[in-house]
C-alpha cells in the first residue's frame, strides 16, 4: 500500500488551498450526513481524533461542540492549511495504517471518507488499527462512497491534473468487517446521490466492544 499512500499524499498536497478554499464547514454535507455527525458527537464522551482531516472543517465543528478532537492527515499540505485556519486547533500529519496513538487512546474516531483510498484489501488493517485506539464503548463513525469495491482513476480534482486511486466500498462489506474487529454497527445509512454527486453515499456509526480486533496489521 506504500505507493498508492504516496500518490494519496501528493494528490492532496496539489489540490489542499483549492480543496479548502471549495469545501468549507458543513456546506457540503447533505442534511442526512449532518445528522449523522451530529449523532456521533452526541454519543462521544472523551478525547475524539478526527482520521484524514483534511483542512480541518469537520475538527473544528467538533471542536465547536466542545469536544476535545486532535486532527489527523496523510498531506503535510492539508494539514499547513489547517493549522492556517484554525490555529487554536491541534493538527499532525500521520497515516491511519499506523496512528501514533496508544492503545484505547480515545473515546471516538471519526473517518469522513477517509476510506475512499484505500483497496478493499487494505482496509482490514485500517479498520483494525481504528479499532485499537479507540477505547472499549468508544464510538467510530465512517463516511465513505457507496458501491461494490469498484476502482476508478482520479486523473482531475479541484482545478490540478493529479494521478490517484479511489474505491467505492460495500457498506455490507465494511459493516462486515467492522463487526469482525470488535464493533458493534449501531447505525447505517445509504443515500442516493444529491447536489451534483455521481455515486451513492454510505456512513456507518459502530461502538467498540471488549472484544480484540481480529483482523491483522499491515505487515503481520
Amino acid at each position: 500500500m506504500t505507493g498508492n499512500l504516496d500518490a494519496t499524499r501528493a494528490t492532496y498536497d496539489t489540490v489542499a488551498e483549492s480543496y479548502a478554499r471549495a469545501v468549507t464547514g458543513l456546506d457540503a454535507e447533505d442534511p442526512l450526513d449532518r445528522a449523522m455527525l451530529a449523532d456521533f458527537a452526541d454519543r462521544v464522551d472523551g478525547a475524539v481524533v478526527d482520521v484524514g482531516c483534511g483542512p480541518g472543517r469537520l475538527t473544528a465543528y467538533l471542536a465547536g461542540l466542545g469536544i476535545d478532537v486532535v486532527g489527523i492527515d496523510l498531506s503535510p499540505g492539508m494539514v499547513a492549511v489547517a493549522r492556517r485556519t484554525y490555529p487554536s486547533l491541534r493538527f499532525e500529519v500521520g497515516s491511519m495504517t499506523a496512528l501514533d496513538l496508544p492503545d484505547g487512546g480515545v473515546a471516538g474516531v471519526l473517518a469522513w471518507y477517509s476510506i475512499i483510498h484505500t483497496p478493499p484489501q487494505g482496509l482490514p488493517p485500517v479498520v483494525a488499527e481504528l479499532r485499537r485506539v479507540l477505547a472499549p464503548g468508544g464510538h467510530l463513525l465512517l463516511g465513505f462512497q457507496a458501491g461494490a469495491d469498484e476502482h476508478r482513476s482520479m486523473t482531475h480534482a479541484y482545478g490540478h491534473d493529479v494521478r490517484c486511486d479511489a474505491w467505492l466500498h460495500s457498506p455490507d462489506t465494511v459493516a462486515a468487517l467492522l463487526e469482525a474487529a470488535g464493533f458493534a454497527v449501531d447505525a447505517r445509512l445509504v443515500r442516493e446521490p444529491t447536489r451534483g454527486e455521481r455515486r451513492a453515499q454510505a456512513s456507518l456509526l459502530a461502538s467498540s466492544t471488549d472484544i480484540p480486533a481480529s483482523a491483522p496489521r499491515e505487515g503481520s
